[in-house]
């Protein structure tokens, strides 16, 4: 009896492209993060202009974690990105109060409503999200509260250490399956991305 054939491997000049296709996220990422990193310039106007965008943005980052999470269903993460995103231009749009208010209020809303009914993960992993809604909301109020040059490195952080969360709940079983791994991996890149342009390109 011959020994069964080996199933044939992929062309050489095909590797390189499956791996990219199988870090699409982090290739994406890169793409919206890099030409503006390049680009930025320093300084004035267009610094201040980027921590107050950013620093209003900050909160839906754990925002939605915190929704992913209480719905216990990591496919939804791509929709609640969106409807996260629409909001905060809706908000702009409007011009009445700055977005990282009413979406801070929304992550306490979440915050009590996880407390009482429970959650799909367990209180163990509602306080590890609970955290860090609470350090990066913070962060980001503070940030947009004091003088805007250290409100730039509090804004900075924030996005940056959102980053190294998005990694935690790629690589550690406890959070894994909290977002979906595409979501992380790409917002790991584009927050740690973000973090250095405002704490060192600006």
């Amino acid at each position: 009896m011959s020994a069964a054939t080996p199933a044939p491997s992929a062309p050489e000049s095909r590797r390189p492209f499956q791996a990219l296709l199988r870090r699409w996220p982090a290739a994406l990422a890169l793409l919206l993060s890099v030409p503006g990193m390049v680009t930025g310039g320093s300084g004035g106007d267009r610094a201040a202009d980027s921590v107050e965008t950013y620093g209003e943005a900050l909160p839906l980052l754990p925002l939605l974690y915190l929704i992913v999470h209480q719905l216990g269903k990591p496919r939804l993460t791509w929709p609640v990105v969106g409807a996260g995103l629409a909001s905060i231009v809706a908000l702009r749009a409007l011009d009445l109060v700055s977005p990282s208010v009413p979406l801070t209020v929304v992550a306490l809303f979440v915050l009590v409503l996880g407390a009482v009914r429970g959650t799909p993960h367990g209180p163990a992993t509602f306080r590890i999200q609970a955290a860090g809604a609470f350090v990066f909301c913070a962060l980001a109020l503070v940030g947009l509260a004091v003088d805007p040059d250290l409100g730039r490195y509090l804004v900075a952080a924030g996005w940056f250490f959102h980053g190294v969360w998005d990694f935690a709940h790629l690589m550690l079983n406890r959070l894994e399956g909290i977002v979906s791994r595409t979501f992380a991996e790409w917002c790991g890149v584009i927050d740690v991305c973000i973090g250095i342009e405002l704490a060192f390109l600006l």
